[in-house]
């Protein structure tokens, strides 16, 4: 069902279907979670074997705890920080998984005109966002000279990369989550698994509906922890959220979060947060961090021209903004 439909339909849903329980009565409701990629990521399958729900579970952790593994910048040992400490001398050999990811990303790059751009790093690697601390004007300066997305260069056939400047460092966290999400759910399908949720943090993935209804996923207040601000009913669909308060601290009044503006090697301040719904999480994860970088504005002139793609914008302000799709939401 289209997202647009779906937002039609009433914001909480508390009544279930007698049929869906007595359509299938020897099946249930299986769940996991695990703190992994510095989030919480959980896992909910219908299932009517509960050992083979239990196995599928633990698969989907393993996933999530492989992207981990690989692409954490974070870990001495991971395939990414290899990369970061060698591709500035030359090339360095890296997996499919990887060589791909990188490609994508390089794609969203292109597509929101480097608003999206895994080399922000560069300078991103310098904060602190635990003990408060902020890079100075200076250092931020000279670094800001290796965020180019255009200095990752990939050999496709030869499946390696190197870096173009001596100082770039890339971080893959505005796209391997939702990544590893999509991965979890192609698992689950493969199994035969039809209705299913697999989340991490801000990124989460819908398979089929919840036994005759909808899934509801929450927006988060950005300056209320424990409020929302909506209550989407989703089914079939990926939604991701990124927001100026996951990692953040203040400073003499200014608001310093992870979400930089590759320009500027500064927090971007023009969204309090940006909720982007679509067919793949992937998509969604960084779309949403483009977006926020980008500004509610050309933010939405993007989204409004991908077809498939809808935007819920929480701006400086405060003030919601919606992609063209869901602009039946601003009207009481």
């Amino acid at each position: 069902m289209p997202t647009t439909v779906m937002f039609k339909l009433a914001i909480r849903l508390c009544c279930v279907s007698l049929l869906a329980f007595s359509s299938v009565a020897l099946a249930e409701w299986f769940e996991t979670s695990e703190a992994i990629m510095g989030t919480s990521v959980q896992a909910e399958i219908w299932h009517t074997d509960a050992l083979r729900a239990e196995a599928l579970l633990a698969q989907v952790m393993t996933v999530m705890w492989g992207v981990d593994t690989a692409f954490s910048p974070f870990k001495p040992d991971s395939e990414l920080s290899v990369l970061n400490r060698r591709a500035g001398v030359g090339w360095v050999a890296v997996s499919a998984e990887l060589l791909d990811l990188l490609a994508r990303s390089r794609q969203m790059s292109e597509m929101a005109h480097g608003a999206f751009d895994i080399t922000y790093a560069s300078v991103g690697r310098y904060y602190d966002y635990r003990d408060g601390v902020k890079p100075s004007d200076e250092k931020i300066r000279s670094a800001l000279e290796a965020i180019n997305y255009r200095y990752v260069e990939l050999d496709m056939a030869g499946s390696r990369g190197r870096f173009q400047h001596p100082d770039v460092y890339v971080d893959l966290g505005g796209i391997a989550k939702g990544y590893a999400v999509d991965v979890a759910i192609d698992l689950l399908k493969k199994a035969g698994v039809d209705q299913a949720s697999v989340s991490a943090g801000g990124d989460s993935r819908i398979l089929g509906d919840r036994r005759g209804q909808p899934w509801t996923v929450g927006v988060k207040h950005p300056r209320k922890p424990d409020a929302m601000v909506a209550i989407l009913p989703l089914e079939e669909t990926a939604v991701s959220t990124s927001g100026d308060y996951e990692r953040f601290f203040e400073r003499d009044g200014v608001r310093y979060h992870h979400i930089l503006d590759p320009t500027t090697g500064d927090s971007a301040r023009r969204s309090m947060s940006v909720t982007i719904l679509g067919p793949q999480a992937t998509f969604t994860d960084a779309l949403s961090t483009s977006v926020f970088v980008l500004g509610p504005e050309k933010g939405l002139e993007l989204v409004n021209q991908l077809p498939g793609i809808d935007a819920i914008i929480i701006d400086e302000d405060g003030n919601m903004r919606f992609s063209e799709d869901l602009q039946e939401l601003a009207t009481p």
